[in-house]
Formats: structure tokens, sequence, C-alpha cells
């Protein structure tokens, strides 16, 4: 087990002017790309904040459990017992969510997490657990909407992972459409294997009109490449997962043109939903030399719930815990604030279109069209 650490430690912790927030996820492994930009959020807010001198400071303290809960619950352990972290941005996916909030509950250490969305975390009845992004249920019935009114589908092939993050989002989307009358077909594939021959076969014998993929965008664009490969055209679309260059990547941009990705999440540099949107990406840009990704708004504003918290005079766990169910403050993503649940109070679903290796925002699912 391998403790990844940056932002200065956690000396600070406990010391009174001081106090310790943990961000955890895969930082380094193949899905990386997704969870690097929420840290980012998060450290440009935390150092926004320590810049106003305030009598409290927060140190920003990485854990890199690549994702899997096996090294995520460890870690959990040890930013509790041995850096008294007193609140934990993340993790960032829903099967390492799973595993560790248990933890974080007999620890008493609030979280809030910027990009899991596996619907039934927010059933468990946590006290502890909050997500700053809408969960599987809300993108799966806005993609599946899109998929029929934008794009008047009437036969779609959804593909999944059999994760704990794919399934059900490709579940999801397969009743929206059926709900539209939309038919369908379904199918999983081993994010594991490397050959996908069995599934575009089915694919090109449904002759689909659309084709959902719920997973991770390093599998996606193999699965995307050996489908174009095979003489699939159908629009190909897949969530949050997949949002991320890295499908273009891995499929080669000319497959991956005019694929469409969905996200509860908001990357909006240029400001066409709102200013606050575009004052933020400049920010980022300054700071990271790179334009804001998928979460970093979100990690932004999981990490401003927590500065709110402690900007109130909070500074141990369980006081930060109970100021959290009732933050109410403007964030970049959305308005911060929490359902009983854990759940966000607000909730829209977005969709991207692959253009090389670029995701410009469309719009809304809602309202969007291509």
């Amino acid at each position: 087990m391998t403790l990844s650490a940056c932002g200065g430690g956690g000396d600070d912790s406990g010391s009174g002017d001081g106090v310790v927030i943990g961000f955890m996820g895969d930082l380094t492994g193949e899905n990386s790309g997704i969870v690097i930009p929420p840290k980012n959020g998060a450290q440009l807010a935390i150092d926004e904040y320590n810049a106003t001198n305030p009598k409290v400071k927060i140190t920003l303290k990485t854990y890199d459990s690549q994702g899997k809960g096996e090294q995520a619950v460890p870690l959990a352990k040890n930013a509790i017992t041995k850096d008294d972290i007193v609140g934990l941005i993340g993790p960032a996916f829903s099967g390492e969510s799973q595993q560790v909030a248990p933890v974080l509950e007999e620890g008493k250490i609030p979280s809030v997490s910027p990009s899991a969305t596996n619907t039934a975390l927010g059933k468990n009845g946590w006290k502890y657990w909050h997500r700053i992004v809408g969960n599987d249920e809300v993108q799966g019935a806005g993609v599946g909407e899109f998929i029929t009114r934008a794009l008047e589908a009437k036969k779609v092939f959804v593909i999944h992972d059999n994760s704990e993050y794919g399934k059900p989002l490709g579940e999801k989307v397969e009743a929206t459409v059926k709900s539209k009358g939309a038919t369908t077909q379904v199918d999983a594939i081993d994010p594991e294997g490397s050959d996908f021959a069995a599934t575009v076969n089915k694919v090109k014998a449904f002759a689909p009109d659309a084709i959902f993929y719920g997973g991770y965008y390093a599998e996606g664009g193999k699965l995307l490449k050996q489908l174009r490969e095979g003489g699939v055209t159908a629009r190909f679309l897949s969530g949050d997962g997949s949002l991320d260059k890295g499908l273009a990547e891995g499929a080669g941009e000319q497959n991956a043109n005019g694929s469409v990705i969905a996200c509860p999440c908001l990357i909006d540099p240029e400001g066409k939903t709102s200013p606050a949107s575009k004052t933020f990406a400049d920010k980022y840009r300054a700071k990271f030399n790179a334009p804001p990704a998928i979460y970093s708004a979100e990690g932004y504003d999981a990490a401003t719930a927590f500065i709110e918290a402690i900007k109130a005079g909070n500074t141990t766990a369980e006081d930060i815990n109970a100021f959290l169910s009732k933050v109410d403050v403007p964030g970049v993503s959305k308005q911060v604030k929490f359902l009983p649940t854990g759940e966000p109070a607000a909730s829209d679903v977005y969709v991207y279109e692959v253009k090389g290796t670029t995701l410009p925002l469309i719009g809304k699912a809602a309202e969007a069209d291509v």
C-alpha cells in the first residue's frame, strides 16, 4: 500500500490554525483523466481561500486509490487515524465510494464526491456522505430522452461494462428510450478484455440508430474503434465516464467524431451558461495551463462546501458535517446545497460532442440538438 500525498502534508491538522481535507481517487491509473481535473478544481478553491489569510488554513492531501476499493479502504483508514482529516473530497468512482463510505461513517468523517454517480450510493442512509453531481438515474434519463428526442432514434443498442457505474447507467438509458417507444437490445463487455468482436457482431445484426455505452473512456475508445472497423456507423453515445479526450485517442479521431457524451457535470469555458463558468475557466487555465475538464467545476464546488463550513467557524469533522446539511451558496456548476440523503439539490444533464480530441458543450440534454 502506498500513501501518495501532496499539498504540504498534514502538519497543520489539529494545531488550531489549520485543518486537513483529503482528496481520493484514481490519480495515476488509466482513467486518471477524469479524476485529476476535480482534484485541480478543489486545489484552486482551497488556494484561493488560503490566500485570503484566514484564521484557519486548509491543507489538501491527496490519496491515490487507483479507483480500486481494495486500495481505497486502507487509504481512508490512514487518512482518518494518521492524517486526522476533517473531510474528504471523493472518492471519485462509485465502486470505491461504496467500500469507503462505511469507513468514513464509522470515523464520522464527512465526504463530498465530485464524481461518483451510482444511484444506490444515495440510498444507504449514510449521515456523512454527500455528492455534488447528479446520479445515474438523473443522467440516464437525461441522455435517454436526448436519444429519442434530438436523435429521433427508433432502435437503440445499449452496451455496458458490468460495473457498479456502467451497468445501472445503461439500464436507465434502456428503460428511458423504451418508455419513449424505441426498440432496444443490450450486451455487456469485459473491460479487462481487448476483443469485442462478439458485441460488434450483435450490434451489426441489430442495425441500431444509436448506441449507448455505459463505462469508462479507456474501454469505450477501444470498443468504438472496433465498432467502426466492423462497419457500424450508428451514432455513438456514452456517459460521464467517457467525457475525456482519451475516448478519441483510443478510438481514433475520425472514428470518434460526432459521438455525443452526456454528463451531469458542467464544462463551460466559454461561459455559455453563466459568467461564473467563464471566470472559473480563466482562473483554472491560468493556474494549471490547461482548460477545465470533466468534474473540475464540481471539484471546486465540493471544496467550496468545506470552505464555507470552515469559514463559519467549524473545524471538527462533526461540526463540518452538521454545517453541510444547511450549506446553501452559489457554486460554479450549480447551487451548493444538499438534500438530507446527501444528493445535490440541483442537477442538470449536459451533452458534449466529440470534435477531434475536444469535447465542446452542446447544451442541456433536455434542450440541445445536433
